[in-house]
Order: structure tokens, then C-alpha cells, then sequence
């Protein structure tokens, strides 16, 4: 065990895009379980767009991190030392509230015990995790796929849209991917996309949009927003619903208005329904979700793939890749 705590702190508010140096990497004692609390050593780290929103001083919809404070963010890691009777030490966990460190104090609330036996420890922060219970509610709980209906999924190959298209062709629906890249899109098709998009290489996306989606789209799984949003708002058809799950296209803009074309006639002429989503609104659906996920990754109907840096070090520059759309699945750290 290290005789230090490593930790990145916020040292200021980004503008636009972050920089590596918007942390800073410091050093303090290993600290003490608290009653009922826990002392967890890091083993992996999940970096996630809803971070960009964290580091700002606009209104979210949960606290964001102060200047000098630890970066939020979940993880997995081996209890240390526990004060609390249900934990004890060995014990593998997960927890939002790790925050970028090699160490954490953690109460019970909020922290599970992770299962070896369902899949790497680290798929507790991909498919069995955040990522895939994501996928898992917004689409079937907003999106309500229907045999037959064509759902177009943006960062198609990305830490939810891999999941989401997959539990897309479960339900018997055509799933189109809309990538950054032909090597994404390729690996979409793996999974089982019928169709994808580049949207970099498009040269007019609203068109490509068109013609990958000939009868309109029934269901938006929207990860971006940005110029593919109101491309797929373009193409919608009767009744469409339009899931708002992440915005990682605006995170040059955080804190501006979100301009581009308006979109009210597309939704008053599709009669369309456009509904926001965060995982928390589901917390007591987890475990049945997780145990659904995992029954079909046991019978080979889900795939997945991650991107791991080495390092806690590298923590900040994994978190910048995933913003660039340079990652290539659910983006980690291996602390």
C-alpha cells in the first residue's frame, strides 16, 4: 500500500475545452476511516463527459467541484480498513464518489460490492455500470424501442452507445450508427449496427442522416447534441422519441447558449417527444437492470470494449481524449 495520497485537484474553471493544467496533481497523508466508514484503495477510474459539467460554476443538477477540491468521479477499488460491518477488507467496490485519488474514504450509502464472478472487476464501470445501466434505461424506459422501428445512436461505439445499439437489435430494431470515425463504425457493424454514419467525413449529414434512414427515425438516442442533433432532427419520424442522454459536443461552449437551428416545427410535425435523462431517477431499477445486462452478455447477445490508460497520472489527458472523441469505447483508468 502507498504511504501517500495522490490527487488531482481542480486549480481553475476551463474555458471551452479543459486543459491538463485546469488539475493539479498533489500529495497528502493516507486518511482514516471515519464510524461506518471506509478506507479503498483505487484500482480503476472512470472518466465521463457529465464531468465537464462538474467544473464549472454554472447550475447543474448536482454539486460541481470547487477550486482546490478533489475531482469527482466513480470507481472500483479494495477495501483497505472498514469501520462498517457489511465491508470488510478485500472486499472489491464501486462508488461514484471515488474522485481521482489513490485513496478514498467511503460511507456504506452509495457504495456496493462488486461480483467477480459476472465479469472483470472493471466492467462494474462499463457495461455492468454507469455506461450500460444508461443505455439500458433510456432506451427502453424513454426510448420504448418497437420491433421494426429505426433508432439512430450518436458516439455509436462509445461507452453507451456500444450497449445501447445492442440492446437496440435485442428489441428487434434497426440501429444506425453515427461515429467519428470508419474504424468505429466498422466495430459498430461487429456488434450488429445495421447502418452508420461518419459524421467528420459526411458531407452533408442531414442527407446522410436521410439515407441511412429512409422511413425517418422512431427513436434518437442522442449522446452529443450538437451538429448531429440537428441533423437527426431533420429526419424524424411520426412520433419519434428523442432521448437527451449527453451533450459532450458543447463541451467547447459549457456555459454559453446552445444556438443552431430551432427544432420545434420537426417535433410539432412528427408530433415527437423529446425527454431528458440521468441515471439517478433510476437507483431503485439498478440491480434487476444489472442482472438483465449481464444475462445477455452471458449469452453472448452484448459485447463491449474499453480504452485504458495506465496511470492515475494520466488521469486528466484520459479525460481530454474522451472529450476529442479519440477514445475508442468506455474510456478507464488503471490506477
Amino acid at each position: 500500500m502507498r504511504n501517500a495520497n495522490r490527487q488531482w485537484v481542480l486549480e481553475r474553471f476551463p474555458e471551452g475545452i479543459p486543459a491538463e493544467t485546469d488539475w493539479r496533481l498533489v500529495e497528502s497523508p493516507v486518511p482514516e476511516p471515519g464510524d461506518r466508514e471506509m478506507l479503498v484503495q483505487s484500482l480503476y477510474l472512470s472518466v465521463d463527459p457529465y464531468m465537464r459539467g462538474r467544473i464549472s460554476p454554472a447550475k447543474n443538477y448536482a454539486k460541481g467541484v470547487d477550486i482546490g477540491e478533489v475531482m469527482t468521479g466513480s470507481g472500483v477499488g479494495e477495501v483497505v480498513r472498514s469501520n462498517h460491518p457489511d465491508f470488510e477488507p478485500g472486499d472489491i467496490v464501486e462508488s461514484f464518489q471515488f474522485g481521482w485519488q489513490d485513496f478514498a474514504i467511503l460511507p456504506a450509502e452509495g457504495t456496493r460490492k462488486v461480483d467477480p464472478s459476472l465479469g472483470p472487476i472493471h466492467s462494474a464501470l462499463s457495461y455492468l455500470g454507469m455506461p450500460g445501466l444508461s443505455a439500458y434505461f433510456a432506451l427502453l424506459d424513454i426510448g420504448q424501442p418497437k420491433p421494426g422501428d429505426t433508432v439512430a445512436i450518436s458516439a455509436a461505439s462509445g461507452a453507451v452507445g456500444q450497449i445501447a445499439g445492442q440492446i437496440a437489435k435485442i428489441k428487434g430494431c434497426r440501429a444506425v450508427a453515427i461515429a467519428s470515425s470508419d474504424e468505429k463504425l466498422a466495430w459498430c457493424r461487429e456488434l450488429g449496427y445495421d447502418a452508420g454514419i461518419n459524421y467528420k467525413t459526411a458531407p452533408d449529414l442531414t442527407a446522410s442522416v436521410a439515407e441511412a434512414c429512409p422511413n425517418g427515425v422512431d427513436v434518437f438516442f442522442d449522446n452529443t447534441a450538437g451538429p448531429i442533433h440537428d441533423a437527426v432532427m431533420q429526419n424524424l419520424a411520426l412520433k419519434a422519441r428523442v432521448i437527451v442522454c449527453g451533450t459532450v459536443a458543447l463541451a467547447d461552449k459549457f456555459g454559453q447558449p446552445d444556438i443552431g437551428p430551432r427544432s420545434l416545427r420537426q417535433i410539432l410535425v412528427a408530433r415527437a417527444r423529446v425527454e431528458g435523462f440521468l441515471i439517478f431517477d433510476f437507483q431503485d431499477r439498478y440491480e434487476a437492470a444489472r442482472e438483465q445486462i449481464a444475462a445477455w452478455h452471458a449469452e453472448g447477445k452484448i459485447r463491449h470494449r474499453e480504452d485504458i490508460a495506465e496511470g492515475l497520472e494520466q488521469t486528466p489527458a484520459a479525460f481530454l481524449k474522451l472529450l476529442r472523441s479519440e477514445n475508442f469505447g468506455k474510456q478507464l483508468v488503471k490506477v
